[in-house]
């Protein structure tokens, strides 16, 4: 199952993990849907780890941070993410979005501890409206959709941005910048897409601080940060929402930018 990998194309041969084990590691999947514009930002997952369940969501208005975690989520669970649609009905808050592909999809498959992890990266164009406690927040913005499953080594742990904007020439960009995972000198899920068009890019430095990652630099606006410990898994990450000035890699200049950055550990 490893030979040959690491791997990177629109659609792999390499059959997508779904076994619930692999050389004594369990499976790990997710679905995260990032949305990233002037107006507001927001994120939302659907998570398993070895039949473990999590669902969370956050909205950054620019104004004020609403977010929600929920372990082992019970029916009807608050997040819903079907392909082409993103839908969180939780209190108060209400999202209702069609995601629309806006790019080449990127797929890589790499070698990870004693098995191996693959990554499904989208960008979209969401479309819809964000209610809270009764306003409404109109939605046009860039996104991404980050489809991830896999046999992680026990303890993983990775630094990560994705955001969406503008170039100074007036293209549509989205990027997805890691380390830790999937981040290859040669092959990697490292992409900028430019008016969609997928771009591999070279390896990248994230600063101590996280506001900067190679010649992109991060202003935070609100963080969200959590610290779980469940028996044999735990979690630990940061995750601040902001704006990105400053150069891509592959030298594509901002005109304007928002998005996340992570640190994230895990033992699991």
């Amino acid at each position: 199952m490893l030979d040959g990998l690491p791997l990177r194309g629109e659609r792999l041969t390499l059959p997508r993990p779904t076994r619930a084990w692999s050389a004594r590691r369990p499976l790990k999947r997710w679905r995260y849907v990032g949305v990233y514009g002037p107006d507001a930002m927001l994120c939302a997952a659907d998570v398993a780890i070895a039949g473990l369940g999590q669902q969370f969501w956050a909205v950054w208005d620019r104004a004020r941070l609403r977010e929600r975690t929920v372990i082992r989520p019970t029916r009807p669970r608050p997040v819903s993410v079907p392909d082409g649609r993103l839908i969180v009905r939780d209190g108060d808050v209400e999202i209702d979005l069609t995601l629309v592909d806006d790019g080449e999809a990127v797929e890589v498959a790499s070698p990870h501890g004693r098995s191996f992890i693959w990554t499904r990266k989208q960008p979209v164009r969401a479309r819809g409206t964000v209610r809270i406690a009764g306003r409404a927040i109109p939605v046009d913005a860039p996104g991404l959709i980050d489809d991830s499953a896999g046999y992680h080594a026990r303890n993983t742990a990775w630094e990560w941005s994705a955001g969406g904007g503008t170039s100074a020439a007036g293209e549509r960009v989205v990027w997805n910048l890691v380390t830790g995972v999937h981040d290859g000198a040669q092959v990697s899920e490292r992409t900028v897409w430019v008016d969609g068009v997928a771009r591999a890019v070279a390896p990248v430095a994230f600063s101590p601080a996280l506001d900067a990652v190679g010649g992109l630099r991060f202003a935070e606006e609100a963080r969200r940060a959590r610290r779980d410990e469940l028996l044999v898994f735990a979690s630990d990450y940061v995750q601040p929402f902001g704006s990105f000035a400053g150069t891509l890699p592959g030298g594509v200049e901002l005109r304007d930018g928002f998005g996340v950055m992570e640190r994230h550990t895990a033992r699991w």
